[in-house]
């Protein structure tokens, strides 16, 4: 009976070194954010990816997406290499938001630029941001929205490179 018990307790303790089960899944967020990059250096987009034009255009729309706007309420007031300057309307007290948005791949990547903390004005592209991307269909630029949760949204608006 002994010799059984032995192998028995050797197999129980094997087996309890396995893989872990109990560890919790990766959200969707998580998972389409694992690419991106978590530094606040500039990423660079690959050379033709997309016109200065299409850059001001895509993050037109996808900051419109980003803070329920309109897009025609979204000014760019910049562009400095890869990273456009943007402002908006504060709907609460009237004052003007300000942001700078940058694409990676597909990725819409933002910040805030007069956030109330240094810690705020930070690039939103880390585990648990909504990660938004982007599809140009000549006019349409349609914005998808993945939040941490793994809800997502979908937003296509017309918007044509002559009306910046």
């Amino acid at each position: 009976m002994r010799l059984t018990v032995v192998p028995m307790l050797a197999l129980l303790a094997l087996a309890a070194c396995g893989e872990r089960t109990d560890a919790p899944a990766s959200s969707p967020a998580e998972k389409a954010a694992a690419g991106a990059p978590v530094s606040d250096a500039t990423v660079t987009a690959p050379a033709g990816a997309l016109t200065a034009a299409d850059l001001r255009r895509v993050c037109r729309a996808g900051l419109a997406a980003i803070h329920g706007q309109e897009v025609s309420a979204i000014a760019v007031d910049g562009l400095e290499g890869e990273v456009v300057n943007l402002s908006w309307r504060a709907p609460v007290d009237g004052g003007r938001r300000r942001g700078q948005c940058r694409v990676d791949g597909d990725m819409i990547v933002w910040k805030p630029v007069d956030a109330p903390t240094v810690d705020a004005n930070r690039w939103m592209n880390r585990s648990g941001d909504p990660v938004t991307r982007y599809v140009l269909d000549g006019d349409a630029v349609t914005i998808n929205t993945t939040l941490p949760d793994g809800t997502s949204a979908s937003q296509t608006v017309e918007l044509a490179a002559e009306r910046l």
